[in-house]
């Protein structure tokens, strides 16, 4: 818990900086996830799938562009990336 609490203050610390890591991040685990249901299988979950990702993705960047509170964004980012990153592994696996 020690390391996140300070990837949390150095993200507070640098939002600037973070904040387009974030971006690119987010966009391309984002797009990976949509890549795979896309690809994988076409009913309606795969098609909700991809509506999430985007949804997310996007709230995330939204967050940025509106200069929310850096503990939002942050909390946002780790959102996106560990739901696209569950999509992926479970369209690997699965």
């Amino acid at each position: 818990m020690k390391a996140l609490a300070n990837i949390q203050r150095d993200f507070t610390q640098n939002i600037s900086g973070y904040s387009s890591l974030g971006i690119v991040l987010s966009t391309c685990l984002g797009s990976i996830a949509i890549f795979q249901a896309l690809t994988l299988d076409n009913r309606l979950l795969s098609m909700l799938l991809v509506l999430a990702c985007v949804a997310i993705c996007s709230i995330h960047n939204a967050s940025i562009l509106t200069v929310q509170k850096p503990i939002v964004i942050y909390r946002l980012l780790v959102t996106s990336v560990v739901f696209n990153l569950l999509v992926i592994l479970g369209f690997i696996i699965f």
